[in-house]
């Protein structure tokens, strides 16, 4: 039978177990948290997909979904068979995805917590936003890693257009490869101008019908995964935004310690949500 939708009134009271990520721990306590972000269509629930199946032979894995108004993403991994059905969770986010994954993760949370807790011991929980834009990353209270998901579809420039997911997630996936010949877009110079973006940082072109580039997406996971059980992977937090150009020619970062620069944030994405109240007032955030 269809698992019975959960639905939780948010926020509540004490979130329990946000991660820690100070450089003296001695090791994780529960299972690595990994996001994958990225413009719609990129491919984020194929490639959660494609990473159930080459690892849930030798991990015990969940996945929690995000979208807006629907839970169809957990709906297409369910019929998938990818896992059991009842690890496969749906949040509905009810406002820009990027307001559930990074300005107040409390719907995400609890929605990881209670499904840690009913499969117990997990060993990885991949978290997959709601398709987003280019400035959409998680938060470390949220992730411990995060994936940022390109596709060659979406044109061969957009890896130079920047932002933090490209600049500064722990990895950045080049997705749908095989497709390139029939979008005119040259794989070598893509990944090659996210190399240059991300300062050397991975990257991964890659093609679910490519077994070469699946395999080094999954020794790149287990290899993350290693890293945080031992206590050498510490999450860093990728930022709102990346260094960005204005008109009068200056290059400006949010983080530069002596700048009083601000953005006039009135319009900022057409009142759908942007704020850091998850939902809309008065909506019911459900978990499915």
């Amino acid at each position: 039978m269809p698992e019975r939708p959960r639905t939780y009134q948010t926020p509540r009271p004490v979130l329990r177990s946000i991660p820690d990520h100070s450089t003296g721990s001695t090791g994780p306590t529960r299972p690595m948290r990994l996001g994958v972000a990225g413009p719609v269509g990129t491919g984020k629930s194929s490639l959660i997909g494609l990473l159930c199946r080459q690892l849930a032979d030798e991990l015990s894995l969940g996945v929690i979904t995000n979208d807006i108004y629907t839970d169809e993403d957990a709906r297409m991994l369910r019929a998938a068979g990818v896992l059991d059905p009842a690890r496969i969770r749906a949040v509905e986010t009810g406002a820009c995805p990027h307001t559930a994954i990074r300005d107040d993760v409390t719907m995400n949370l609890l929605a990881v917590e209670d499904l840690e807790r009913d499969f117990a011991p997990l060993d990885l929980v991949l978290v997959e936003s709601g398709g987003d834009n280019l400035t959409a990353t998680f938060s470390p209270a949220l992730v411990d890693a995060q994936i940022f998901v390109l596709d060659v579809a979406g044109g061969g420039d957009v890896v130079r257009k920047g932002g933090p997911g490209i600049g500064r997630a722990d990895l950045l996936v080049i997705n749908k490869t095989d497709l390139a010949p029939h979008v005119g877009v040259d794989v070598g110079l893509m990944t090659k101008e996210g190399r240059l973006a991300r300062d050397g940082r991975t990257v991964i072109p890659l093609s679910r019908t490519d077994e070469e580039s699946v395999a080094q997406l999954r020794e790149w996971v287990l290899r993350i995964l290693d890293r945080y059980r031992t206590g050498r992977h510490v999450a860093l937090d990728p930022g709102p935004m990346a260094p960005h150009v204005h008109a009068d020619g200056t290059v400006h970062s949010h983080q530069d310690a002596e700048s009083d620069h601000t953005h006039d944030r009135t319009d900022e994405h057409d009142g759908s949500g942007g704020g850091s109240n998850v939902g809309h007032p008065g909506r019911v955030a459900s978990v499915r």
